[in-house]
């Protein structure tokens, strides 16, 4: 497949097998013929079954969720982040997931590309398999919690064949998949130090977490579509943890740990020692601040503001730093609008956010999880109960069956490599949930393994002025 020019996947998967499909299949195909829904083409659905019409009652994120993958994957004008580092950091992150259909199906698209790098990527995701989400939290009332775990970057023989740039996006990556509540100022420097420019950490960040995103939605629907019968292969045998065996290092929150040398990146990457963090998950404001330097209110261009999708978002750091790759962005926001906010049939409003919220507390994101848990709370009235899954964690009781199944579910979508089953869908329907209500807990779950990995990695909240005598 060529990467001088926007391409999308064309091809018809059989729905029962598990192959990639082949490389012909991606592109020259002729004008009429249908294109092919990534994500649909992954979870082994055909454009005509039952479950591929279930989920098009979500159309504009379903839409959306596809142009997020031409936009991340396959721009027009890709930039100094080429096609083939976008199909490579796709096949690692696939890899690491242990999803082997996505697996070859990004590794054949990598291969038109670039086939010299299948091995050295195949062998970096074996060396860095690992479990998640793990790592040290940052927030001391959180310390509990933390699971230390095991970095891992390239060894110098796998270096020597990716590079530069690719070694360090793949280190991110891996942080991003695994570890993204130990993420920091400098993980963002050593990609700068690496080639890498502002507008790009960025996309490579938006495409890691909407890989997320991708991977779990279509295994979820797979797992829909036959839950006693999914077998979409690990790409590393097992599911316990397998501590790298590369140049690992010891993992945590270590501002300055990758600083080698001078720091000349100081005036886009922005520290913040005397912020009021949180202690602990909570259902009260918090702000958000960045460590990459957004784009500044009144220099974004017009395409960067139609992005934004609404207006006031201009006078938020977090949508003007996304907004470096305004594609994808607007391409996220309609995505999210279209899963949290269309409740003609499917779950309510309330258990919507309940997903998010629970996703967000598996993988420790105190922003996200401060936003969606208060939401839940709002629209179902049920805060003690929201506030139990904050103070006690995913596996607290939350009084009602249909809550705990949704709640088990996304947090089995959370996890590294891939856990939500057949066993997570029937309790689902024994719940009460049909086949439409399932897709929104897979939605709005995975999308927040897609948020929370945005918000991890790209800054930190902070206690607004106003509660910083209270406890957080």
């Amino acid at each position: 497949m060529s990467t001088t020019t926007q391409t999308t996947p064309r091809t018809t998967p059989d729905p029962e097998t598990e192959r990639a499909p082949a490389a012909e299949g991606f592109s020259g195909e002729p004008a009429g013929e249908a294109v092919v829904d990534v994500i649909d083409l992954l979870a082994g659905t055909t454009p005509d079954s039952l479950l591929s019409r279930t989920r098009a009652q979500r159309p504009r994120a379903r839409e959306n969720a596809q142009r997020s993958f031409e936009a991340l994957l396959e721009p027009a004008d890709p930039g100094s982040f080429s096609h083939t580092e976008r199909y490579a950091v796709a096949t690692f992150t696939a890899h690491l997931h242990r999803f082997e259909h996505a697996a070859r199906f990004y590794a054949d698209v990598l291969s038109d590309t670039a086939p010299h790098l299948l091995d050295p990527i195949h062998h970096a995701a074996r060396d860095a398999a690992s479990t998640g989400p793990a790592g040290t939290y940052r927030e001391p009332g959180l310390s509990a919690e933390s699971v230390p775990t095991t970095a891992w970057t390239p060894s110098p023989a796998l270096a020597a064949q990716l590079g530069p740039r690719l070694s360090a996006a793949l280190t991110h990556t891996h942080l991003l998949v695994f570890r993204p509540r130990e993420a920091g100022p400098a993980a963002l420097r050593d990609l700068l130090r690496a080639g890498w420019s502002a507008d790009h950490v960025v996309s490579l960040s938006q495409l890691v977490a909407f890989l997320t995103f991708q991977l779990r939605t279509a295994w979820g629907l797979a797992v829909l579509r036959s839950p006693h019968h999914h077998e979409a292969g690990r790409g590393v045998s097992g599911t316990t943890r397998h501590e790298p065996t590369g140049s690992g290092e010891p993992a945590g929150p270590q501002p300055g740990a990758h600083d080698h040398g001078p720091q000349t990146h100081l005036d886009l990457v922005t520290e913040h020692p005397d912020l009021h963090r949180p202690e602990r998950f909570t259902q009260q404001s918090l702000g958000w601040v960045p460590w990459l330097q957004p784009v500044a209110e009144d220099d974004l261009t017009d395409a960067q503001r139609e992005a934004l999708v609404e207006p006031a978002r201009a006078k938020m750091p977090y949508f003007r730093l996304l907004a470096r790759d305004p594609d994808a962005l607007r391409a996220r926001t309609l995505t999210d609008l279209d899963i949290f906010f269309n409740t003609t049939g499917g779950i309510g409003r309330a258990e919507r956010e309940l997903a998010a919220a629970a996703t967000s507390r598996r993988n420790g994101c105190v922003f996200c999880a401060h936003v969606h848990a208060a939401a839940a709370t709002r629209e179902s009235g049920r805060g003690q109960d929201v506030q139990r899954l904050l103070d006690d964690g995913p596996s607290a009781d939350l009084g009602d069956e249909r809550w705990n199944a949704i709640v088990a579910a996304s947090v089995h979508l959370a996890d590294t490599p891939l856990a939500f089953s057949g066993d997570d869908v029937d309790r689902l329907r024994s719940a009460g949930l049909g086949d439409t209500a399932i897709v929104d807990v897979v939605n709005g779950a995975a999308f927040f393994n897609w948020a929370n990995r945005l918000m991890l990695s790209l800054g930190e909240p902070e206690v607004p002025a106003s509660r910083r005598r209270e406890p957080a």
